[in-house]
């Protein structure tokens, strides 16, 4: 089978689509033969990041984990001797590593049957942005019916999911980004729009019950200024300094005052996935997809998303 391999450091163009030995699934496991994978962070980040941290963290003459991509969706070919929930021939999404590959071994607790109303295209697109923004909306952000919530990076692929998913519990949603994608936030549900290039959205006098950080970046301080008493803010990505001031003084601002700030990793697990098919199969949620590359062109894909910044996800359509 054909699978994308990361063996040496350096730029995307060094990715490699190589044949590779078909997995077999271990009891717990299926394989999944994938039709659509999606691109993340977790995958693109690795050609951003300074060097010396990238070598620290995956190894330090060449990667350790040579396999790429995490989301994805496709048919069940074959399952483990102790797999209940699932059978050859039904039709998945979840999450595995090494999903930019024909073929993929997934745990059977990181799998769920794909809504039949939804594409393989689609449904590739859900798991880790959709999990990202659903735990740091209602787990870390307490999220309530009727609050006034803002999405700093409403146009990506976890703010879209975030802009949604906030309408869906009830709240009044507020989406920040560029001009280009207005209307497309607009179009997804949101019920007000700032365009960052024209406003800065911390200096205004509107509070936030919740401010969801998927992207962008501003100090800290001024995320605090902008939540209503006893509002909640909670980093989910953005730049690096974003990240680590949610992560590093979150705790310490929120020992002050009613105010609470912090950063959320998401976990990946079943039941969140059926929750989000659920939204799926009710039209609640509509993943958004900006553009589609073959498993050939992975290396595209990651170049695109870094320089481009893309309205929503990036999918890779294989075979």
């Amino acid at each position: 089978m054909k699978a994308i391999l990361y063996t040496k450091y350096g730029p995307p163009e060094l990715l490699q689509l190589k044949e590779v030995e078909k997995p077999t699934p271990k009891d717990n496991q299926a394989l999944v033969k994938v039709h659509a994978a999606s691109v993340n962070a977790l995958d693109w980040r690795r050609f951003t990041m300074t060097p010396i941290l990238v070598r620290l963290m995956g190894g330090l003459l060449k990667p350790k984990n040579t396999s790429l991509g995490v989301d994805l969706a496709g048919q069940v070919e074959a399952v483990g001797a102790t797999v209940k929930q699932l059978q050859p021939g039904d039709e998945v999404f979840g999450v595995a590593p090494g999903a930019f590959a024909e073929y993929v071994c997934a745990g059977e607790t990181k799998l769920a049957l794909k809504p039949a109303n939804v594409s393989f295209v689609a449904a590739a697109a859900v798991p880790i942005a959709a999990f990202t923004a659903l735990q740091g909306l209602r787990d870390k952000g307490q999220i309530q019916t009727g609050q006034q919530v803002l999405i700093n990076g409403a146009s990506g692929g976890v703010g879209t999911f975030a802009v949604q998913i906030a309408k869906s519990f009830g709240a009044e949603v507020t989406a920040v980004c560029s001009t280009r994608n207005l209307d497309m936030v607009r179009s997804i549900g949101a019920d007000h729009v700032v365009d960052y290039t024209q406003e800065d959205f911390t200096k205004n006098r509107q509070r936030y019950d919740l401010i969801i950080a998927a992207n962008g970046y501003h100090p800290i301080l001024d995320y605090k200024r902008a939540l209503s008493p006893g509002g909640i803010y909670v980093v989910l990505g953005g730049s690096m300094a974003q990240v680590l001031q949610g992560l590093l003084l979150g705790p310490l601002v929120s020992r002050i005052g009613s105010k609470k700030m912090g950063f959320l990793l998401a976990h990946s697990n079943q039941k969140d996935l059926v929750f989000m098919r659920e939204l799926l199969e009710a039209g609640k949620v509509v993943p958004v997809i900006d553009r589609r590359y073959p498993l050939s062109e992975v290396a595209e894909a990651m170049r695109y998303l870094v320089e481009e910044h893309a309205k929503g996800k990036v999918v890779i359509t294989v075979g």
